[in-house]
């Protein structure tokens, strides 16, 4: 599962993701609440293969959330029923990636107490701090079923985590 924004997350890294899951045949599919295509910050447009209010969590190994403004425009990490679903991959210990400031998803949805997560951003790490997370620095950590990244060399960073999670 994939999830994104309506508008204005990062195309260019939706685009990475979907790349890599592609070459290695990780079935996947696109989640928003939008009501109908979601579009990202530089125009692509994607239409939504779920509604994510009818995600199941058992027909899914784990989710990505795709960074970008649309977070902060939609207060995403304000979102219940986005925080519960996160929730309940992690009590179902399913795997969570969040890249850039999707972490903020991370420790508003409670998820992250005494684990490593990317958070460069002096608002962010105040805010994993808050919610009993350890910010780091890395470009990429992973924390028992979380993973996290800057997304600064996204193409490198999603192949990692492919081989991190048996994928490749």
């Amino acid at each position: 599962m994939v999830f994104v924004a309506p508008q204005n997350f990062k195309d260019e890294n939706l685009a990475a993701v979907k790349l890599f899951f592609e070459r290695w045949n990780v079935d996947y599919k696109i989640a928003s609440y939008a009501k109908g295509e979601c579009r990202g910050y530089h125009g692509a447009v994607y239409k939504q293969d779920v509604n994510a209010n009818k995600i199941a969590i058992n027909d899914y190994e784990g989710i990505v959330l795709v960074d970008g403004s649309g977070i902060e425009e939609y207060k995403l990490y304000e979102y219940r029923p986005l925080l519960d679903l996160l929730m309940q991959f992690n009590n179902y210990n399913k795997n969570i990636i969040a890249i850039g400031n999707a972490v903020k998803l991370l420790a508003r949805a409670n998820i992250i107490m005494n684990k490593k997560v990317v958070a460069k951003e002096e608002e962010l790490r105040r805010l994993v701090s808050l919610f009993h997370g350890i910010p780091s620095t890395a470009h990429m950590e992973t924390a028992s079923n979380i993973i996290t990244m800057d997304g600064s060399n996204i193409n490198e960073q999603i192949n990692e985590t492919l081989k991190i999670l048996g994928k490749i």
